[in-house]
């Protein structure tokens, strides 16, 4: 079994020579990589958060990790519906939270960390939203530093992002490099998986859980591709 960072390493290194990725849901039966993500989300505040159910990162054991592989080597794993919950915004607005139940998290986890190595390499350099040791400060360093002859910057928004992305065409868009049905299935469930708010289940026919742990890579996966 290779480790979780020779996996990665393959990955990132397919994606910068632009060739396609194959095979890639087979990686979700190798448990370093499900140690790997536990070891980077265990400690978020949400991981002491329930979804659907009461399950959180207290329940974490290795024979946890051990049933979700079984589940997905017969392709029998099932993403939960989120639970929605609205956090006030300063406009005196709501925005809508996603709060996945914790193997969910976990398996999101996998899946962010596979959608990160193979895209990372393929991304502009102007590029720093949701990027690993990037962000809003090297946004701001590289205004600072490159942009000086700039007088007026403009900053655009588009109203409810997270829920108007066309799910279809995003899994459309991933499946032009990840040649891999049963990996584009499983981002096709996590998507569809709906959600529950006050105990009432909801379609999710469009749109991503915004708060969901693959949401990130997964919409700057089918950006790099366009």
């Amino acid at each position: 079994m290779q480790s979780a960072e020779a996996v990665l390493g393959v990955l990132r290194e397919r994606g910068r020579r632009g060739l396609p990725c194959e095979e890639l849901y087979r990686q979700l039966f190798n448990p370093q990589l499900y140690l790997l993500a536990y070891g980077r989300i265990y400690a978020n505040k949400g991981a002491m958060t329930p979804g659907v159910t009461r399950e959180t990162v207290d329940g974490m054991s290795l024979g946890k990790i051990d049933r979700i592989i079984d589940a997905m080597r017969h392709e029998r794993y099932r993403f939960q519906p989120v639970r929605r919950v609205h956090i006030p915004k300063r406009n005196g607005k709501t925005r809508p939270l996603g709060l996945p139940s914790w193997s969910d998290k976990l398996v999101g986890e996998v899946v962010r960390l596979l959608l990160e190595a193979y895209y990372e390499p393929t991304f502009s350099d102007c590029s720093h939203g949701f990027r690993p040791g990037r962000g809003c400060h090297t946004a701001l360093r590289d205004v600072a530093t490159a942009w000086t002859g700039t007088t007026w910057f403009i900053e655009g928004d588009i109203a409810d992002c997270f829920g108007s992305f066309d799910q279809k065409i995003m899994v459309s868009i991933l499946g032009e490099k990840i040649h891999d049905n049963r990996f584009l299935r499983l981002v096709r469930n996590m998507l569809t998986a709906g959600y529950l708010e006050d105990w009432t289940w909801g379609a999710t026919l469009s749109g991503v859980p915004q708060g969901g742990v693959a949401t990130p890579p997964t919409q700057l996966a089918t950006s790099a591709s366009t």
